[in-house]
This record gives structure tokens, sequence and C-alpha cells, in this order.
């Protein structure tokens, strides 16, 4: 099959990750696949500790660094495990005897970081929106009088479609330190990194492919971890040296940097890449709210998220029409997470604007 084949059948991916790519993104890969250029070998068989690998490696923390304004007391580094590794290692890492970390659980991503922390009884939910069937996030508040070793909640929460609408770090006053899973909503939105001891992002959604996490943390809070941590765990251990504790994803890291040039070169900073995205977003809400009838949100007005939209019909077999009509359309992946159905429809940053407009269109047009 030639290029221009491969470019014809390739639908709208609307799936909440593995996520769509940005298609300048695949080319280049495609094209570096077989030999990277000043490598001599491809890059799934370059050694993460060769000079071209440590020069991508360096490249994209660099470019991560100067995009999202990290101070330079903060450690940058990418690890395995994805994110359910991160939520079972932050309570070995930060809850000294006596002490817990606190939670705002907004959806069932939270709820897992949470369940961990409790597991070895060292996690407190300061808030929870279980009651509501994770369709709201709390008020300022709810939250106001946390003294935890850090409070953690998730910005974006993929499965219900729940998002803070801004930094909460800015309403926050007194606060332990404050950690955030924004696996879902990382480098769609400017953030202050500084308030934040620790941020972390599994890349598949909006950076690379799935096999990499990355950190960001305040190294005066990585140092708080006991040495009794194991090496793997102890996540001072990946920050400290040349970034590699063990041997890193490297095709990751690979295809995060041309990610982030792709960012550069098409947006320039991460106010444009947000207006993009709520462009995209708008009008897909837009088209879902004119149809009450058919049509309802799982999310509050209030917190309806900018990157995973999500929505029911009234019954099971209109909710499997529309899936099989919007997938003859090129409109793929619209089906919500098993744990709660209905349909979901994920606007990562490299989903282009017609793919938006595709959906909206089809929305409007759907005739029950």
């Amino acid at each position: 099959m030639n290029q221009i084949q491969s470019q014809l059948d390739r639908v709208y991916n609307f799936n909440a990750g593995p996520s769509v790519l940005p298609v300048p993104v695949l080319e280049q890969v495609a094209q570096e696949m077989l030999c990277l250029p000043g490598a001599g070998v491809s890059i799934l068989e370059l050694g993460h500790r060769t000079g071209p690998f440590k020069k991508i490696l360096a490249d994209t923390v660099a470019r991560l660094r100067a995009m999202l304004s990290i101070p330079s007391d903060y450690d940058v580094f990418f690890v395995q495990g994805g994110g359910r590794l991160i939520f079972s290692v932050l309570p070995m890492n930060f809850c000294l005897p006596g002490t817990v970390g606190e939670y705002l659980v907004t959806g069932s991503w939270g709820e897992c970081a949470y369940q961990e922390a409790r597991r070895c009884e060292q996690g407190r939910v300061v808030w929870s929106g279980k009651d509501s069937g994770y369709s709201t996030i709390p008020q300022t508040r709810d939250w106001s009088s946390v003294n935890g070793a850090y409070l953690h909640y998730t910005s974006n929460e993929t499965i219900e479609g729940v998002q803070f609408p801004a930094d909460i770090a800015a309403l926050l006053e007194n606060a332990p330190s404050l950690v955030c899973d924004m696996s879902s909503d990382f480098m769609s939105r400017p953030v202050d990194v500084g308030r934040y001891a620790m941020i972390y992002a599994c890349i598949q959604k909006n950076l690379g492919p799935a096999g990499a996490t990355l950190v960001i943390a305040k190294r005066e809070f990585l140092e708080r971890a006991s040495e009794k941590v194991p090496g793997y765990c102890r996540l001072l251990n990946h920050a400290e040296g040349d970034l590699m504790y063990n041997t890193p994803p490297t095709f990751c890291i690979y295809v995060a940097n041309l990610v982030l040039r792709w960012l550069e070169s098409t947006f320039g900073d991460l106010k444009q890449v947000q207006q993009f995205n709520q462009r995209k977003v708008g009008l897909v809400y837009d088209a879902l709210l004119k149809r009450p009838d058919l049509f309802q949100l799982h999310a509050h007005e209030s917190c309806r998220s900018q990157m995973n939209v999500t929505f029911r019909l009234p019954t099971p077999e209109l909710e499997k029409r529309f899936l099989h009509e919007s997938e003859s359309q090129g409109l793929a992946f619209l089906a919500g997470h098993r744990s709660v159905g209905g349909m979901r429809a994920s606007l990562y940053n490299a989903m282009p604007i017609e793919g938006a407009q595709a959906l909206a269109a089809f929305v409007e047009g759907f005739d029950k």
C-alpha cells in the first residue's frame, strides 16, 4: 500500500488513549524507522547511552522546560509503569509515619489513585463526587482545610469527562504539597508548574505513544523519600544523574520529542494550543446541546472536559446505531469506557479541526 492510499484510509481517531498523533509526526517516524539520521540504526535498535539518544533525551527535556517554563529546581524525567505505578509510589515516597496523602476524587482515575494510598492506610478522601456519578468538581471551600502530606487531584477525568477548568493551585492557600495527575490534559493548556510539588502524565494522550509516564517534580519534594523505598519506586533515583536509572522508554521519548517540535511549529505556545482545543470542543458541545431530546451530556456545565466529551442517547439500541453509523462515516472509537458505557469523543491536541467539524455535523444529522 502506498503512502497516498494510507492517508486515504485514515479515520478520525476519537480514542481516549492510546490516541491520535499528528500526521506529520507519524510521517517522520515512518521515514526514520529503518535508519535514524546520524545513528546508522533504527530508533528501536539505538542504545540508550549512545550519543544520538542522549541528544534526543536532552532536547526533549529542554523543550518541555521551555514550553512549560519549568523552574530550575524541578526535575523532569520519564518512567515506565503508567499512572498506576505513580498511584502506588506516591504514598511510599511522601507519606512519613503518621501522615497521609489527601485526595480530591472527581472520577474513576482519582478513585484508583486514592485506593492505592488506602491500601497502605496512607490515604484520606477530602472530597468525592461519587454520589453524583462523578459529574462535578468540588468548590474551593470543600478543600481549604486540608493538611496532609500532599493533596492529590486529577485535572481531567477521561472516563467521566470532568475537568477542572483552571489550575486549582492558584486557589489554594496554606495547602499541602500539590500533586496532579495531568495525564489527559497535559500540554493542552498553560499550567503554572511552580505551584505544584509534582505533576505526572502518561504521555499516550497528548505527547506520544503508550509506554512512558512523564514526571515533573520539585527536587525538595523528591528528597523527602526514605532510602528504604525500593529502588525503582523511589522517584528521586530517576531524577538523579543522567535520567537513566534503568533503560528508559527510548521510542516513546523519541516520538515525544517530535510531538513537542510539532507543537512549537504549529502553535508556538500553550495559549494557542488551548484556544485551538476550545474551538474544536465548542463545535461538538454546541451540536450536542442543540438536541437535548436525543443527547444527554454527563458532566455538569461548569466542569465539562475540553479533552473528553461524554454523552449518552436514550436507549442502548440508539447508542449501538450511533456507533455503527458514525464508524461508517470515518468517525472511529466513539464508544465510552467499558465501565460506564455511552459515548466518548476525545479531542486531544492532534485531532484536526476537520475531525471536530465532521463529528458535529454527524451529531446534528443523526436521525433517531
